[in-house]
């Protein structure tokens, strides 16, 4: 916002001193050459700067260009399909079907489909009729008492303080009236989660919500929240994908008093999350944590997420399991790519690995101790359209969140300051007069809206394959370039 005052206010002493020229010649002349003095010798003599110094005055140019280069760049300079992380054309494809707008394209596909990160499908020449309604997924092994009837798309975890109150409780209503699930991030659960949408609750590395004082897990703490009837599953953040093995970060421009509350911390500080459990140590005690919260449930699915990175830890996870009978109800497993309001850059950009090639070793080494029909898997990066759907389910995934995905539908522009608490949508901020313009009465319906069309899309796309049921997708349907001389399935 700073920023944005600053520009505006330079262009409106530059108008008003040409304003000045024309009216008054001399005057205004005088005027100019007088400030352009003045700011030359200022640049000379401030230490701040070298390009100031080395080029007084023109050197400002640089300066006010780059406070817009951002916005010059996503609205000017790219293309629809280079945008990132989330390109023009995925964007549209969200507010289109948030307002329930035109949902078809013109002209052909602007992708280049001899690349060599292009996927595509196969289709049937006898295309299978297309379901009514989308399948849904009973998530709850055997030791599971209340299990859980999921919607293959949900709301994957984002926290409120990453999010506004409003965008929180447009997000939960949606969930409510469209039948699928919230997940409320670590940051804990507000009253701003319980709208009436089904809720789950993410337990991360802080343990806001169900904490002591010295920030270790309260077993006391965490059945109250547990037990709330909007709580309909339990998942354990052990890393996520934009961040593995840093943990959470919620900066001191977001941390009032009331999300200080909400998680157990001082207000107006930086909360780091630590970068692995207090709780459990070894696979072993990870089981042990997954049959207490079980019981402290009263039942409910409990579940890890997790972005690999170390194979042998998972597979390790895996020999825990056979060891000592205790399994979790399902695994959210997240990429590299995965998103977040704030994040190291180094975190984001080389650690972890990639989203598909996660889901694909996770799912096979779950098949290989005969694990998978038991657990099911969630996954939950840059879900976006209902492709990304199709071909999450065809590697193997039983159902898939967005985060992002439900960031666009609520109106986010992509405007990459999150971690700022200046969002211009409103969304990831908590700054009154910014959560004002998200109206809560509208944005709901947008979520419900985008959970439903491409839900929609993604029935059309089955039926495409010729198949009637969800078991029948497999690796066979989707194509990648191998070694980039020909197509392969990942069968």
């Amino acid at each position: 916002m700073k920023r944005i005052v600053v520009f505006s206010l330079v262009v409106f002493i530059i108008l008003a001193i040409v304003w000045c020229i024309v009216e008054w010649p001399v005057i205004g002349l005088s005027i100019a050459v007088g400030s352009v003095f003045m700011i030359g010798i200022y640049d000379l003599l401030q230490k701040k700067h070298t390009i100031l110094r080395n080029f007084p005055v023109l050197g400002h140019i640089r300066f006010l260009s780059e406070m817009i280069a951002p916005e010059l760049h996503q609205y000017f300079v790219e293309s629809d399909t280079d945008g990132k992380p989330i390109d023009r054309n995925h964007r549209s494809y969200v507010y289109q079907r948030a307002k329930k707008e035109n949902e078809t394209h013109p002209f052909g596909t602007e992708l280049n489909v001899e690349s060599d990160d292009y996927k595509w499908m196969s289709h049937s020449i006898y295309p299978a009729p297309k379901l009514n309604e989308a399948p849904r997924v009973i998530i709850g092994g055997k030791a599971c008492k209340q299990p859980y009837s999921a919607s293959l798309f949900n709301i994957s975890a984002m926290s409120f303080g990453a999010l506004g109150k409003n965008a929180v409780k447009a997000l939960n209503i949606g969930a409510r009236e469209g039948g699928f699930y919230h997940n409320t991030g670590e940051g804990g659960i507000s009253d701003y989660h319980l709208q009436g949408g089904d809720v789950v609750y993410q337990l991360g590395t802080g343990y806001f919500g169900s904490r002591n004082e010295d920030g270790t897990f309260s077993s006391k703490k965490f059945k109250v929240q547990a037990g709330k009837s909007e709580v309909k599953m339990i998942e354990i953040k052990i890393s996520q994908g934009a961040k593995p093995g840093h943990g959470g970060v919620l900066p001191a421009a977001k941390n009032n008093q009331e999300i200080a509350n909400i998680r157990g911390v001082k207000p107006n500080t930086t909360v780091l999350s630590p970068p692995g459990h207090s709780a459990f140590s070894n696979p072993t005690e990870l089981m042990q944590f997954i049959s207490d919260l079980r019981d402290l449930s009263g039942g409910k699915p409990i579940g890890f997420k997790l972005c690999v990175g170390n194979k042998t830890e998972f597979i390790e996870i895996c020999e825990a399991m056979k060891k000592t009978g205790v399994k979790p109800d399902f695994i959210t497993v997240d990429g590299a790519e995965g998103g977040t309001g704030a994040a190291p850059i180094d975190f984001s950009n080389y650690v972890g690995m990639p989203w598909e090639s996660a889901l694909l070793f996770v799912v096979d080494t779950l098949r290989d101790f005969g694990f998978k029909e038991e657990i099911k898997v969630i996954t939950a990066t840059k879900i976006i359209t209902s492709f990304d759907i199709f071909k999450a389910l065809c590697l193997g995934a039983d159902l898939c969140n967005s985060a992002r995905g439900m960031m666009l539908a609520l109106g986010c522009i992509q405007a990459l300051k999150c971690n700022t608490n200046n969002c211009p949508a409103g969304v990831a901020t908590n700054k009154k007069y910014l959560m004002n313009g998200l109206v809560v009465s509208e944005k709901w319906k947008r979520v419900k809206n985008y959970h439903e069309e491409i839900l929609n899309d993604f029935l059309e796309l089955m039926a495409a394959s010729g198949c009637s049921e969800t078991s029948q997708l497999s690796r066979e349907f989707i194509y990648r370039k191998e070694k980039a001389i020909s197509w392969e399935s990942y069968q």
